[in-house]
Order: C-alpha cells, then structure tokens, then sequence
C-alpha cells in the first residue's frame, strides 16, 4: 500500500495505490470538495437547529441528502463518512457512534452506489429509481442504528429500527428529490 503525491500540470494528485493497476486520484479541486461535503454533513447534523433531530431513536438527518453525490462522484463516499465521524462526535452515546455510524455511512453507501448507479437516469413515477432503491436499503439498514441505541439505551429494537428506518426513509426521498433538482442546474460528476 503506497500513498504519493505529485504535481501533474498546475494540479496536485494525491495516488492511491491499492494494487498495481488500481489508481485512485485526487486533484485539489477533489479534496476541495471532499472538504466542504464533510463540512455540509456535519452543519446539518451537529449544529443546531439540525442537532436537535439528528440523534436518537427519532431521527431526522437533513444532512444524508448528501449521500446521492456518490451517485455522481464516488468521492463524496469518503467525504459522507468523515463527516459522520465528526457528527457523531456530538452524539450523547459517545465512541460507539463515531464508530458505528461511520462504518454503516461508509458500508452502505458503498454498497447502494454500487448495487444501484446503473439506475440512474430511469424514473420510478418520476422519482430516480436509483435515489429511490438507495432510500429503501438505506432505511432497512438503520437496524445498525437500532442495534446500537438498543445495546446502549436498552430501548426496544424493533420499534427503534421502524423510527430510525422512516426517519431516514423521508429525509432521504425528500434529499433524493432535492438533488435531483440540483443536478439539472450543476453539473454534479465535476
């Protein structure tokens, strides 16, 4: 595993090198971006008036919208999780949050782009079916949270999983149609 730098016209790159042939690369303008993403995040979860609904078992993240720019950009992956992490500092049940939180954010981000991106573009009663299938994994996956609010609340799993699920369900089709919108204005694979 190596990680370099380098000067490629008037840009850096940072290289990421997994195998011989895999490279991942940065310019500024991408770790620009991946910055101000992981900012979003954390404004709209951790700062108030967004705090007050972010955490618990009746969750409102106004700030998982932003998980649709994966969509566009596998990057925003990275940017979703350190802002979770950084969120999830705020979060009254401490480390395990941090923790828990941004290995769901990163786990199945990363599998709903992947199971989903070749959907993009084809509409669902005019919603993106790929935005719409990525809502309804993301909110069966809130069972990690439910887990973890369970196991240190001692509140009741499946009531919890069906708060924290909707809670999500609705921020992310509301999200989902927000970015959709946008998307037509900027160009968001840029």
């Amino acid at each position: 595993y190596e990680i370099s730098a380098c000067l490629v016209g008037s840009e850096m790159c940072i290289r990421d090198r997994l195998k011989e042939n895999h490279h991942m690369k940065f310019t500024v303008r991408d770790l620009v971006q991946i910055a101000l993403v992981t900012a979003l995040y954390v404004i709209f979860t951790a700062m108030p008036p967004f705090n007050a609904i972010s955490y618990g078992v009746l969750q409102f993240r106004l700030s998982e919208m932003l998980g649709f720019l994966a969509f566009y950009k596998p990057k925003y992956i990275i940017a979703l999780t350190l802002g979770c992490i950084l969120a999830n500092f705020n979060s009254s049940l401490g480390l395990i949050d941090v923790v828990v939180g941004s290995l769901q954010t990163l786990i199945f981000t990363s599998l709903g782009v992947y199971l989903f991106r070749k959907y993009m573009g084809q509409k669902i009663l005019g919603y993106n079916k790929a935005f719409l299938f990525f809502s309804l994994l993301y909110a069966f996956t809130m069972f990690t949270i439910a887990g973890e609010l369970t196991y240190v609340t001692h509140v009741p799993f499946l009531a919890t999983w069906a708060t924290t699920a909707l809670g999500e369900l609705i921020s992310l089709l509301i999200g989902g149609y927000i970015i959709s919108l946008l998307a037509k204005r900027v160009d968001l694979s840029k």
